[in-house]
């Protein structure tokens, strides 16, 4: 994903007539991506994804996806994270690589 990447999915998520976004994204730049979101005005954005794809029976794909779309129903106008069994905003999270998880930055 690369930043005209990211700016093409905050065009097509301002011009997106919903109010409550919900986008699986791959949790490298997942924080990036949500970073650029925070642009669009007036939309409950959730991006979530998955330590290990969902073909694996110990993914957490569905589970996160589950809390994405509980979310986006119920959080104010934002953009978020919804991984790890928590919800986060861009700005207060990080990727633990090591843990396999995410974690607010200390």
């Amino acid at each position: 994903m690369t930043a005209k990447d990211r700016l093409l999915v905050l065009e097509a998520v301002k011009n997106d007539p919903n109010d409550k976004i919900v986008i699986t994204h791959g949790t490298d730049t997942m924080v990036d991506t949500a970073k650029v979101l925070s642009a669009a005005d007036n939309k409950v954005i959730v991006l979530t994804g998955a330590m290990e794809p969902a073909k694996f029976k110990s993914s957490d794909a569905i589970f996160n996806l589950g809390s994405a779309v509980a979310a986006v129903q119920t959080l104010p106008t934002g953009v978020y994270l919804a991984i790890s069994g928590r919800i986060y905003t861009p700005d207060n999270v990080r990727k633990n690589r090591s843990l396999k998880q995410f974690e607010e930055k200390m």
